[in-house]
């Protein structure tokens, strides 16, 4: 791009049909920060091989030379991955930054499918060369317990019941929303996917403690509280994010220090920005893939909960924590890719590898669950909740059959029998050939009576 050019964000010259960007300005500055720098790393990465193989004395310990074979082995693959590995749809901070979490997810979808191949208790124990405290059945917790509002039974703190709620799982729900706000861009889709997990919670305590939950936790908390609040202040920081002026400078090219200063902080903000336009009853396509949407949202939703429960792993430990960044930073480019990929079906002709690998994950982890503990997954769901579930699956049919089958049948039925009676109409107006030809013979009839009798008055 010439230095000070404007330019569409995305695809130039691409017809979209429902995504309006940005425009951006760009000059162009390309500094050493975004070079790229493949013979720097591979000598970097050659120095440290030699360093390894000829300086340092290697530990006669198997289990620990494994660790550090295995640990090395994953950060080779990282090196060749941020530096050679296709770019994403997202360029801030740094193209290298969204391919870091590429090969992450390869290496996360690499881990799974190894723990998928091992016995129930080898895959359990395993975990013990990650943290030495994992492999250890959970004890059991009673997460339901008194749900009054206020307590008379404690006169002394009436209101415990709220205040014992409040932990640190509070701001992470409201986090969590927030962050999933900027990923869908879309306030009906963001209040459907929090209320129909909340429904997924009432289902499923049967077969997960920690489902069990107050009404007024669920609705008021959760629903009202936590994620209603992150999904309106997620909504607003898209409000200024697509109203905000993209318009970049290289840092040198700034003359004040406050320039500069803001420039740096505005360098991890989006480069452009692309509104979201999911209209899920346009078409029926659009539509089966906002559910496939909805639905993989939530699987990976309940992913979190079982595979701490069939892996053994407290809800506090690290390596849940880690789990939920890792699917902040990939989540949000998989958004993208899927929607890239819906919306523009003739120039993204492969879904996106973000998004592929993504879509695996959450797959691989639920088969995960269904082999670890399959006696869990197939307790019975109580009859009552399934049917509200069978009640609830069959009006998303019918409404699929009469929006997209029905209704467009019956508005092409009455299309063609209106063209049917404006054509009929505009023959009646039309002189035809009858009432042409019984003008034409009342005229001469007309003509030949004045001719007649002009002949009369002749003779």
């Amino acid at each position: 791009m010439a230095k000070g050019e404007w330019k569409r964000s995305g695809t130039d010259d691409v017809p979209l049909t429902g995504r309006s960007e940005c425009e951006v300005f760009d000059d162009g500055t390309n500094t050493f920060f975004w070079r790229a720098h493949t013979l720097t790393v591979l000598f970097i990465l050659t120095c440290a091989l030699v360093y390894v193989t000829l300086l340092e004395e290697t530990p006669h310990d198997t289990a620990y030379n494994t660790k550090r074979g295995i640990v090395a082995s994953i950060l080779v693959f990282l090196c060749f991955g941020v530096t050679q590995a296709k770019d994403g749809p997202f360029t801030r901070p740094h193209p290298a930054y969204w391919r870091f979490w590429l090969c992450v997810s390869v290496v996360y979808e690499l881990f799974l499918i190894f723990i998928l191949f091992q016995t129930v208790h080898d895959g359990r124990q395993f975990m013990k060369f990650i943290d030495p405290k994992l492999g250890v059945p959970l004890p059991e917790r009673d997460y339901g317990g008194n749900c009054l509002i206020y307590d008379p039974g404690h006169p002394a703190d009436p209101f415990h019941n709220i205040w014992d709620k409040m932990d640190g799982f509070v701001p992470a729900h409201f986090l969590g929303w927030y962050i999933k706000t900027l990923m869908i861009r879309d306030w009906w889709m963001c209040m459907i996917i929090s209320v129909m997990f909340e429904f997924l919670e009432y289902s499923l305590e049967h077969q997960l403690p920690n489902f069990s939950e107050c009404w007024w936790d669920h609705w008021i908390m959760d629903v009202l509280v936590c994620n209603g609040l992150g999904i309106y202040c997620g909504m607003k920081t898209l409000g200024w994010l697509s109203m905000k002026p993209y318009q970049w400078q290289g840092l040198w090219n700034i003359p004040t220090y406050k320039g500069k200063i803001k420039r740096i902080a505005f360098q991890f903000t989006p480069y452009s920005w692309a509104k979201f336009e999911w209209r899920p009853a346009s078409d029926l396509r659009r539509w089966l893939a906002v559910l496939g949407i909805i639905f993989m949202f939530l699987l990976a939703e309940l992913n979190t909960f079982y595979l701490k429960f069939v892996l053994w792993m407290p809800p506090e430990h690290y390596l849940v924590l880690l789990r939920l960044v890792f699917f902040v930073n990939v989540g949000g480019v998989a958004m993208r890719e899927i929607y890239d990929f819906m919306d523009d079906p003739k120039f993204h002709k492969k879904l996106g590898q973000q998004a592929w690998i993504v879509a695996t994950i959450t797959v691989t982890e639920f088969l995960i669950v269904v082999k670890y503990d399959p006696t869990t997954i197939m307790l019975p769901i109580p009859f009552f909740v399934t049917q509200c579930w069978i009640l609830g699956i069959v009006l998303i049919l019918i409404w699929t059959l009469w929006r997209f089958f029905i209704r467009d049948i019956t508005l092409r039925y009455k299309e063609t029998r209106r063209r049917r009676q404006e054509g009929s109409s505009d023959r009646d107006r039309v002189p035809g050939h009858v009432d042409g030809s019984n003008s034409a013979t009342s005229g001469r009839s007309r003509l030949n009576g004045n001719m007649d009798t002009v002949r009369h008055r002749k003779s």
